[in-house]
């Protein structure tokens, strides 16, 4: 299946996983996403990211650790994408 906007669901995916207090989540990998998944990390809103081969399939895995206060509280409040 072929994905029209890989950003809006980077972000959606993140979304849901931080609605439902996820530790972290997980996606099909690509420099974009890697990039902004850095780019995340450098300003304070995940804890940290990795990328993983996938053995059984092409490609690879971006799993993102989401970040969160002592008392569970969530350091992304609201996340959107703004233009395409």
């Amino acid at each position: 299946m072929t994905m029209t906007d890989p950003i809006a669901d980077m972000l959606t995916r993140i979304r849901n996983a931080n609605a439902a207090a996820f530790d972290n989540v997980s996606m099909p990998s690509s420099k974009l996403k890697e990039n902004l998944a850095r780019l995340l990390e450098r300003e304070g809103f995940i804890a940290g990211f990795r990328v993983t081969p996938n053995v059984d399939k092409p490609g690879a895995t971006l799993k993102i650790d989401l970040k969160y206060a002592e008392d569970r509280r969530k350091s992304i409040i609201g996340i959107k994408r703004v233009s395409k």
